[in-house]
């Protein structure tokens, strides 16, 4: 198909912040041709790439024409790509917060949020709300095959980085108290890829990733998949960098209060792929 192809946009009033087009690129991401899709998962993967480089760099690492830049932008009901690409660039200069700058903000509005009542009440809502989301958009199918998939390994191999390492401790502690096999990769001393070394297509990997994805998790996952070794992901969106690499992915999306996100749907889904685990290996032997 022509790259010259003209598309219809997929709405009349472009978003003018990247949040609102991430959203808007997640929503309708399976609407848009292959080319297309192309450069959506590319953009959310490498924004910043996006922001600072040409449209002829970002067409060649992205590998589709610099016209189909120009179609993509337009499907999302910009002008053009320079005009998408002011978004990217907007992104950088408003940052996210960091943990200290997040906490000064919080601080700075404390009395009128009425103190650390106000903040657990605002944590334990944010909580609450991922909660819901994930028992009304969790995938059964997916569930159930994540479950049967880690239940054939002989051993489970957990990955998490950074905010979500705690997640893989979790796992290696119920696993162990479950009687699974299991090793947790901690990388410490950036021993990663030694620590999986041993890993075949008799085990699994257990991996949780989530925006802005550790690379050093990604690289581990890729690594482990082009040597055959089964993966389950828990991450949040179809345009994950894990989900080309997951024999099966599922999808959790964590609300926040005051720009810190919740962990209480993964710690939820957590649990249950250990239980269910568990019951899964009790009912083949």
């Amino acid at each position: 198909m022509s790259d010259a192809k003209p598309e219809k946009s997929l709405q009349n009033e472009p978003p003018q912040d990247f949040d609102a087009l991430k959203t808007l690129i997640l929503d309708r991401g399976d609407a848009l041709p292959k080319r297309l899709r192309q450069v959506a998962v590319f953009a959310l993967e490498h924004p910043d790439d996006v922001a600072f480089g040409t449209a002829a760099g970002i067409a060649d690492t992205a590998q589709v024409q610099p016209s189909t830049l120009v179609r993509f932008a337009q499907t999302l009901g910009y002008s053009g790509f320079t005009e998408l690409q002011g978004v990217f660039r907007d992104r950088l200069r408003e940052g996210f917060p960091g943990y200290r700058d997040r906490v000064a903000a919080l601080a700075a509005e404390e009395v009128s949020l009425g103190g650390p009542m106000a903040l657990f009440q605002g944590f334990a809502q944010s909580a609450a709300t991922s909660l819901d989301h994930a028992r009304m958009t969790l995938d059964a199918g997916k569930l159930n095959q994540a479950v049967e998939l880690l239940a054939q390994a002989d051993t489970i191999y957990l990955l998490g980085s950074r905010r979500v390492f705690p997640v893989a401790a979790y796992f290696a502690y119920a696993f162990g108290n479950l009687g699974l096999k299991a090793f947790l990769v901690d990388q410490v001393g950036q021993l990663g890829p030694e620590q999986c070394g041993s890993a075949t297509k008799k085990d699994a990997l257990l991996v949780t990733s989530f925006t802005p994805y550790a690379p050093t998790t990604l690289e581990l996952t890729r690594e482990l998949n082009a040597r055959g070794v089964p993966v389950v992901a828990i991450t949040d969106s179809a345009f994950s960098p894990l989900a080309p690499s997951a024999t099966v992915w599922l999808e959790v999306a964590e609300a926040n209060f005051a720009s810190f996100r919740s962990l209480a749907a993964t710690f939820a889904l957590a649990t249950t792929l250990a239980v269910g685990t568990a019951e899964a290996r009790g009912r083949r032997r």
